[in-house]
């Protein structure tokens, strides 16, 4: 019977110690209400934890009713006074804490504990009233009836928390010389974390130090916020050695420990140890941030170590770890420029099957990719893959797939299919695909290709519009089938007077290097009344100055000045670029302007090409040329590369001087200033000097000739 008694008190007291440790206080009060009414009663140790419960739920009235209780039991000891104060200050009614506190004192202090004290010192200080906090440690200090390590850990806590870290560092020092104290490894650890965030790594150190001399065991606070010092103060070595002994001594790194490593690795170019920093982080369940991994995989791409790139994807995805889409994006995408097309493809398949998207740019450089790889079949399913996610494909993407298709074995059949699966899906507009198509065969020089989507387009009942004719009639002209071309474009332009369909004709014979069609189609232009543009004007004249047929070119443009047309800096510099060839430019010149009346800008440009040429003489200063072309057309970059290629001839030095005046007037050089100036060194036998200007060429980023490869 006795024995059934004691198990049916210890029943109760665990139930109502559960509930009250779980914070439900209500539901123990009836449970302990239930044992009153069946003659059982709580233990002194469930008193208390009930009782704790209650003032930290709030239940302030009830909580005086229970130390009533324990007080008539017998129970009430240095627990319960500390209850209490905890009661007074969460009520913030600090003066009857105050009375209550020092009413402990009485009977030598034998109800007093230090953690009374302390909690009470922790609610002046969250109460802003720090100089009565200290007057009350002084106090109780003087007083020596209990130990002040809790008050003194709560006072450094809450002076540390208020921004008074100074403050409660200057405390330490007092106490520990005054009264040996030796505070606990917590409030180490927050000091070194707040001297941390201050960057004050010397009094880190001095803590550190401190720890070890007073044998305070550091934990895996500490350890990780040492880790963190020494990657701040630079002291990688240590750190890492760190790192590697933390297993042997129990501690784990915590997450930002990990990223503080892996980021300073990262800037010290120590990839391969930040590299094996992630793996360990990931396998201790520990990601760092997006930051930190978009950072290691910007490096692995740079320096190359796809291999490692690619482990520490399948790695993360092993490990059920998801970094940010972008991570996976720039991976394929390094893959795809390291020509692994097909190992990018693998990825974007796991991610696919993970219901993760990748971005445009993404898609973009699969299909450029496998397109490059002669896999037009994958590249034309990716490009349908695109537009199902939403984006839209650019003209250049669907070229570059179907000049890829039209290079297999049944370029016709391929070429038709991915016009369909296009045409079925109605991602685009029918005409801006048909458009594409056009497009797409054209550049493949396949212009049957493009005169049957144009005509298919007609049957589908869409008109083609200006920009279709004009599709089609590039793809005559880049496939060589000028006499095509030149029918369709007549049969266009007997129902059109676009001036963009006359544009495109001439501009495009001038590259197929048909002069003579290209000037009768200009003729018939302005035997229809318009005006053919500078662009057409300056194509015809570039092709008859590389052709040598001089006289043509300098009619072209007095014909093109008559109209009012000035001359551009694009015909100028062709005229100057001929003029370093030969002299036969200004003879053809000299021998017309005697022939037949030049325009004013016409005799303008041949005078400059006479003295540029040295065919006139009289003009020694280099400045007095530049105002010459000046006054004849606007110079850029690319007129001052003449010049500058003019002056190397003359002597080096010269060039060098202008190059010179080139940067104080802002201009930027470019690849060919750069090359003008190395090539004119190494030809003058200054190769050392040569060098140093090629460096500063690589540098940003530009690369020599091969006629100055040859030479340096």
């Amino acid at each position: 019977m006795k024995q059934r008694y004691v198990h049916k008190v210890r029943y109760y007291n665990i139930l109502v110690i559960g509930y009250a440790v779980a914070g439900k206080p209500e539901t123990a009060l009836q449970l302990f209400g239930r044992m009153r009414f069946v003659g059982v009663d709580l233990d002194a140790f469930a008193y208390h934890v009930l009782m704790n419960s209650l003032v930290e739920q709030g239940y302030y009235d009830v909580v005086e009713t229970l130390a009533k209780e324990i007080r008539v039991r017998g129970f009430q000891n240095e627990v319960t006074h500390s209850i209490m104060i905890k009661s007074f200050c969460k009520q913030n009614e600090l003066e009857k804490g105050a009375e209550y506190l020092h009413s402990l004192v009485q009977d030598d202090g034998e109800q007093l504990s230090g953690i009374a004290v302390g909690t009470y010192v922790d609610a002046l200080c969250k109460d802003n009233q720090f100089e009565r906090a200290a007057l009350l440690v002084e106090e109780f200090r003087k007083m020596g009836l209990v130990s002040m390590e809790h008050a003194y850990g709560m006072w450094i806590r809450d002076l540390v928390k208020a921004g008074k870290l100074d403050g409660a560092l200057e405390f330490l020092k007092d106490k520990q010389a005054i009264e040996g104290y030796v505070p606990d490894v917590f409030r180490y650890n927050m000091l070194i974390c707040r001297l941390l965030r201050e960057n004050r790594f010397e009094e880190v150190y001095d803590m550190l130090e401190d720890m070890k001399e007073k044998e305070v065991l550091p934990d895996d606070v500490t350890m990780n916020a040492i880790l963190c010092f020494l990657c701040k103060a630079g002291r990688m070595d240590i750190a890492m050695d760190l790192y590697d002994s933390s297993k042997e001594f129990g501690l784990s790194v915590n997450c930002m420990a990990y990223n503080y490593l892996i980021n300073t690795l990262l800037g010290d170019v120590s990839v391969d140890e930040a590299y094996r920093v992630l793996r360990n982080s990931i396998e201790q369940g520990y990601l760092p941030g997006q930051k930190t991994i978009s950072f290691i995989t910007d490096v692995l791409c740079r320096e190359g170590k796809l291999d490692k790139l690619k482990e520490l994807v399948l790695f993360t995805l092993d490990h059920n770890v998801m970094p940010n889409d972008l991570a996976y994006d720039k991976f394929i995408s390094a893959l795809c420029r390291a020509r692994k097309v097909e190992e990018g493809y693998m990825v974007h398949g796991l991610l696919n099957t993970l219901n993760k998207s990748a971005r445009k740019s993404t898609y973009m450089d699969l299909i450029s990719g496998f397109s490059k790889s002669s896999r037009g079949d994958i590249a034309g399913r990716l490009l349908i893959e695109m537009q199902e996610k939403g984006y839209s494909p650019s003209r250049r993407l669907v070229r570059e797939v179907i000049g890829c298709l039209c290079k297999t074995d049944n370029p016709e059949n391929q070429f038709f299919r991915l016009l369909e699966m296009q045409l079925s899906r109605y991602r685009m507009s029918a005409s801006v695909i048909y458009n594409f198509f056009i497009d797409g065969a054209g550049h493949a020089r396949k212009p049957e290709l493009a005169r049957q989507v144009y005509e298919m387009m007609k049957r589908s009942g869409i008109k083609p519009d200006l920009r279709s004719d004009i599709l089609v009639l590039r793809s005559y002209l880049n496939g060589n089938r000028t006499a095509q071309a030149l029918n369709l474009f007549r049969d266009l332009s007997m129902t059109s007077s676009k001036k963009k369909l006359w544009h495109t004709m001439i501009i495009g014979l001038c590259k197929a290097k048909k002069a003579v069609y290209a000037s009768q189609v200009m003729d018939n232009m302005k035997a229809h009344n318009l005006i053919p543009s500078i662009e057409c004007y300056e194509e015809l004249i570039k092709l008859y100055c590389d052709l040598g047929q001089y006289y043509k070119a300098i009619d072209i443009v007095n014909d093109m000045t008559q109209i009012g047309r000035p001359i551009s800096s694009f015909v100028g510099n062709v005229f100057l670029l001929h003029a370093l060839k030969s002299r036969k430019l200004y003879n053809d010149w000299s021998y017309l302007s005697h022939d037949q009346n030049l325009t004013p800008a016409c005799w303008m440009l041949g005078h400059v090409i006479g003295v540029f040429s040295g065919s006139i003489e009289g003009y020694h200063e280099d400045e007095e040329l530049e105002k010459l072309i000046q006054q004849c057309f606007r110079i850029d970059i690319y007129t001052n590369n003449m010049l500058l290629r003019r002056l190397s001839n003359l002597g080096i030095d010269r060039a060098c001087k202008f190059y010179d005046r080139l940067r104080e007037k802002g201009y930027e050089p470019n690849r060919w200033t750069y090359d003008i100036i190395v090539h004119g060194l190494a030809k003058d036998g200054r190769t050392a000097e040569a060098r140093v200007w090629v460096e500063e060429m690589f540098r940003k980023g530009f690369g020599l000739t091969e006629v100055t490869q040859k030479i340096i």
